[in-house]
């Protein structure tokens, strides 16, 4: 935010030099960011009037004015201004100034013959603006031989100050100035709140049919301004000061309130407006003409200002074209309301705009401000341009308007965050000072804040306020110290560091990406359902939150292709999010392997990935919960994006934590990556759920290992067997694995063959043959019913 220093002091006038308010606002947190110096060297400057002006006898674009300067002779100085003209009032540099801009001094001189005694000035040589196009045009009631430092409140410095979004409160002056009292200890003052009188019977309806979006509207008519009405130097110098140029009586009044209260206004050619005013949302198909001339579209998402036929203006962000205020309106109808932060927040990102009054009311603007600012702004107006005012007809929700919380300070909470005792008169002095309701109990405080802070919700907030208006210098700067327990981690939870560790060990490379992609990216792999909406997106390609790590792990690859990466191994833990009240957010694992299996080298040939290498990635990560994790691989239902023969979900004591798979190539070819890519993502809570070993007795006794080579349909999985030979064998089956697969000619069309050993062992004694036997036996019978399994030979 830029304002006039000069503007400030005569709001609240702290009584120190500009470096010292320059170092307090910036040590309360509303840092200065560049001062502006303006008006500095106008010594020798004064106000003159053109008494005569007569052309050049030797130059037909150059004029010998005689100037009033107040002395007892006029001054004859040779202009050439365009503009310059009897009765004009502009500045004089008169004999021995210095002009501001380049140092020049001011010397009698002869222009063409003729002798010239002192320099009319435009307001670009004088440093004050830009304009060079003539001379500087003072106000009639100027009075001559003042000096123009003096007259214009020179010198003064623009100031910009960076806020901070939590404080919207201080994008005013009036703000500005609170902050001001509370830091230098002056006395709070009251706001005026004059309200004038109606004297036009001209009204407008006004209805809120959105009243959650625009909790307060006020609307007034003032008839017959006098449309060639300009507006003051004072105002306009105020504004220029301010970075705001000069446009129009009405937008000047309305930008001067901005400005001076934080309220964002609105003027209305009100005889352009028809029938009643509506505040609603926008229409599908709705487009408006706004003030910047351009055509814009709207959604149900844009809260408008309408009349009965169409929008008139985008709420809280920019009037519309049609209904602005020209040259020839004689009639306003005045704008003055509260929208929702919620309404406004990215609708003018989502138009390319940003505008002061939008800059406001995202963050928040004082809901109890608007009777007061109607009041100045139509005070000002009538001021400048005549006019006579209608009844303010106002259309309120008070259920909607926000209401600040009572929050609860702790004397030994403050105490304690501080690392110092601050006296309770001096506390809820500071409080009080920023214009909070206090109230002492037996622990401490509590305290109401104005309607204007949103920030102020919890203790902490008000242990900010305090040690801000205190002062930060005040606060001791102390060792921190403090006990420390140590906090033993669960045995039954895996670290997820360890499961970083066993990827990275295998060489995988850890990648991080948004939690937000564009909602085209998940349509694409078909996991847009569910996906959670920003309501306010940095821009239009980050709009949904992400309900799977895998698009962002194959963009990745992609990327590392395009840089001839062709062997990519990656892997991301993060949060995928699902809709909800409140939406679910959901820790998960997810891997991505593509190109050769194996780095290239001498000892081994070149071989692609393939499902059982991704396969044997996760298992390496899915050991971590121990023995007797029950994991477990079964065939997908509904791939979905991944390839229907190459894919597997990922279980966990019967209960899906996940997929695992080759991407559908046709996935792959839409996304425009080479080669198969492998790609799996789990439930990380899933794989951090450890079994925590538990001591047994080692068998004194030998074990026993017996091969199995059977013949079984090809449809029927290894697990599957093997969980059917540990139900048969219980704890005397310590291990069963295959070791061989075979597909022929030899063997029935449909079928294969699995050789399989299984380690048996008892620890109460030594396992005869007989034992052996009978138990092979009984497993073989058991999968020949169960699985149709047979031997093989």
């Amino acid at each position: 935010m830029k304002f006039s220093e000069n503007w400030l002091r005569s709001i609240a006038d702290p009584g120190c030099d500009r470096a010292t308010l320059m170092q307090r606002l910036t040590m309360a947190g509303l840092e200065v960011e560049g001062v502006e110096m303006m008006g500095e060297g106008l010594k020798g400057v004064v106000v003159g009037e053109i008494i005569a002006a007569e052309r050049h006898p030797n130059a037909d674009k150059l004029q010998v004015c005689r100037v009033n300067i107040g002395a007892a002779e006029p001054l004859q100085i040779v202009c050439g201004a365009p503009n310059a003209r009897v009765g004009l009032k502009a500045p004089v540099a008169t004999i021995g100034a210095r002009m501001p801009g380049n140092g020049m001094e001011i010397k009698r001189a002869k222009l063409r013959d003729v002798e010239s005694v002192g320099m009319l000035c435009s307001a670009k040589e004088l440093a004050i603006a830009d304009d060079a196009s003539g001379l500087w045009e003072l106000p009639v009631d100027a009075r001559v031989g003042q000096g123009i430092g003096e007259f214009l409140g020179l010198p003064d410095a623009s100031i910009e100050i960076k806020l901070t979004p939590n404080r919207p409160d201080c994008l005013g002056l009036e703000g500005l100035a609170a902050e001001v009292r509370a830091l230098f200890d002056l006395p709070h003052a009251s706001a005026d709140s004059k309200s004038m009188a109606p004297v036009s019977s001209l009204t407008r309806a006004v209805h809120l049919h959105n009243p959650a979006d625009c909790p307060r509207y006020l609307g007034r008519v003032i008839e017959g301004i006098d449309p060639a009405a300009q507006t003051p130097l004072w105002m306009r110098e105020r504004l220029r000061r301010s970075g705001l140029r000069s446009i129009s009586v009405a937008v000047d009044c309305s930008n001067y309130v901005l400005i001076e209260m934080g309220q964002p206004t609105h003027a209305f050619d009100h005889d352009q407006l028809r029938g009643s005013v509506e505040i609603r949302r926008a229409r599908a198909g709705e487009t408006i003409k706004l003030l910047d001339e351009r055509e814009v579209a709207l959604d149900e998402g844009f809260l408008v200002i309408a009349d009965s036929e169409r929008p008139v203006a985008v709420a809280g962000v920019m009037g519309g074209w049609e209904t602005r205020v020209t040259d020839s309106t004689r009639n306003l109808f005045l704008e003055c309301a509260f929208f929702a932060p919620a309404a406004v927040q990215g609708r003018a990102r989502k138009l390319g705009l940003h505008t002061d009054a939008s800059h406001r009311f995202e963050r928040g603007v004082d809901p109890e401000l608007a009777h007061r600012a109607m009041e100045r702004l139509s005070q000002l107006i009538i001021e400048i341009a005549g006019g006579q005012p209608g009844a303010v007809i106002e259309a309120v929700s008070v259920g909607h308007l926000p209401v600040r919380p009572e929050v609860t300070l702790r004397r030994a909470h403050l105490e304690r965050v501080l690392g110092l005792r601050i006296e309770d008169q001096r506390v809820t002095a500071i409080l009080t000072s920023l214009g909070m309701q206090v109230r002492a109990t037996p622990e401490g405080w509590t305290a109401r804040a104005p309607s204007k802070r949103f920030d102020i919700e919890i203790e902490e907030d008000l242990i900010e306020e305090v040690a801000r208006i205190h002062g930060y210098d005040n606060v001791p700067v102390n060792i921190p110290r403090g006990e420390i327990a140590l906090r033993l981690e669960p045995e039954a939870l895996v670290r997820t560091g360890d499961v970083r560790q066993a990827l990275l060990t295998r060489g995988y490379s850890e990648a991080l990406h948004f939690s937000f992609v564009a909602a085209p990216v998940l349509e694409r792999w078909n996991l847009l359902e569910g996906a959670v909406a920003l309501s306010n997106p940095l821009n239009a390609d980050l709009g949904v939150m992400r309900t799977s790590l895998l698009p962002g792990l194959v963009d990745a690859l992609k990327h590392n292709q395009s840089r001839q990466q062709d062997r990519v191994r990656l892997f991301e833990i993060g949060k995928a999010f699902h809709a909800g009240d409140p939406p679910l957010e959901t820790p998960r694992l997810a891997g991505l392997v593509s190109g050769a299996a194996r780095a290239e080298q001498w000892a081994e040939g070149d071989r692609a990935v393939d499902f059982f290498d991704i396969k044997g990635d996760l298992e390496q990560v899915l050991a971590l919960a121990g023995p007797g994790a029950d994991f477990a691989f079964a065939p997908l239902d509904e791939p979905g994006f991944l390839h229907g023969g190459r894919s597997a979900a990922v279980l966990r004591d019967g209960r899906q934590i996940g997929l695992i798979g080759c991407l559908d190539p046709r996935l792959a070819r839409a996304l425009d990556v080479d080669g198969d890519v492998y790609v799996f993502e789990v439930e990380l809570s899933a794989v951090l759920q450890r079994n925590v070993p538990v001591a047994g007795e080692v068998s004194r006794y030998p074990s026993v290992r017996r091969d199995l080579a059977l013949v079984v349909d090809q449809s029927v999985p290894f697990a599957r067997i093997r969980d059917r030979a540990q139900g048969v064998l219980g704890d005397l089956l310590r291990e069963c694995f295959l070791f061989d697969e075979f597909v022929g000619p030899s063997l029935p069309a449909g079928t294969r063959s699995l050789a399989m050993g299984l380690i048996l062992q008892d620890s109460s004694r030594t396992l005869t043959d007989t034992d052996v036997d009978s138990a092979m036996q009984a497993v073989v019978a058991a999968l020949g019913e169960h699985t149709g399994a047979r031997l093989r030979g």
